[in-house]
């Protein structure tokens, strides 16, 4: 927060009661109901963001994984890589671990929160369709990266953010990394179902078997970008957090890079893996398996400078530290 006072806290002894004047704190009746009323106000708007969304997975299918064991495993699969690379981002954090409990909630957050941005998809998607190729970019760079990132983004703000626990910038990465391993699960879940729905019709046994895994790679290949994403946006928001001052642009920041990075993908992996296909003669699976390495690989690295940066500030920091304690204790006394 802060620092800057009203000029007349500024100006006055500390002994000067300056209640509802320049200052405020609880004090009688009517302010414990203010406090009160305003943490009911608050708390109901969070429960009631998470209670519209579950509403919304339920609706649109979303706990197949969970009543169908097919689409529960498959989905489990698919989610493997993304789950490696949140480890990952979770085994860097240079300071202390975070708890097992909000890394928990801050996925199932980031499952919830992935319906909103399902439904602000459909119904933006049908206005740029007409448009061709040039609506699928607009598409991809107006309404789909900006919504998922920034529903991803909620997914932390909801709980994480608010808790102690996120003492530092980087748990940001972190969190953010565990949302959009949520983001990615439900996401591959729904895909999946719809999918295997489709080839249910015309297929079954050991061909809609094949089909299922086909999928699963493919999914299990969007995952991790995912969490590249928004473990890049999640860093800006513990940076926001530490810089109150400045919060609101910090945050905007990171959301517009984690969108960006995230929009360009979906707007070049299918001429990327094209174009591989035709150079190196390989089949169209392998040429889009190289080209999601490639991509995911040059901003994985951008996330993981960023984290190294981080750790390696925080290692220096604490050895300066060591050192000037050391000096401290070292030094001779008039005695010696």
């Amino acid at each position: 927060m802060s620092d800057r006072v009203d000029p007349v806290e500024s100006a006055s002894d500390d002994g000067v009661d300056l209640y509802d004047v320049s200052t405020w704190e609880e004090r009688t009746s009517l302010d414990g109901l203010s406090v009160a009323l305003y943490r009911l106000i608050v708390g109901t708007a969070r429960v009631g963001v998470v209670l519209a969304a579950f509403l919304i997975l339920l609706a649109i299918g979303g706990l197949a994984a969970l009543t169908d064991l097919q689409v529960g495993v498959l989905t489990l699969l698919s989610a493997v890589p993304a789950l490696g690379l949140a480890a990952y981002v979770y085994y860097s954090d240079v300071t202390t671990s975070e708890p097992l409990s909000l890394l928990v909630a801050t996925f199932l957050l980031g499952v919830l929160t992935a319906n909103f941005a399902a439904v602000l998809n459909s119904f933006a998607q049908p206005a740029f369709q007409m448009l061709g190729f040039v609506g699928s970019v607009g598409f991809f760079f107006l309404i789909v990266g900006p919504v998922e990132e920034t529903v991803k983004l909620l997914a932390v703000r909801l709980h994480a953010y608010r808790r102690d626990e996120f003492d530092a910038v980087v748990d940001g990465a972190v969190y953010g990394a565990m949302a959009g391993l949520g983001f990615a699960t439900i996401e591959n879940s729904l895909y999946i179902t719809q999918n295997l729905g489709t080839a249910a019709d015309v297929d079954l046994g050991l061909g809609l078997i094949g089909m299922g895994g086909g999928i699963t790679a493919v999914r299990a290949l969007a995952g991790p970008g995912h969490v590249i994403y928004s473990a890049i946006a999640g860093y800006y928001l513990g940076l926001a957090k530490f810089n109150r001052e400045n919060a609101g642009p910090i945050v905007i920041k990171g959301l517009i890079i984690a969108a960006l990075i995230h929009a360009t993908y979906n707007s070049t992996v299918g001429i990327g893996s094209g174009i591989i296909a035709a150079v190196t003669g390989l089949p169209p699976i392998l040429a889009f398996f190289g080209y999601v390495v490639l991509f995911d690989g040059v901003f994985g690295l951008y996330l993981v400078g960023k984290i190294k940066r981080y750790r390696d500030a925080y290692h220096t920091a604490h050895a300066a530290d060591v050192t000037h304690e050391r000096d401290l204790h070292s030094e001779p006394t008039e005695f010696e």
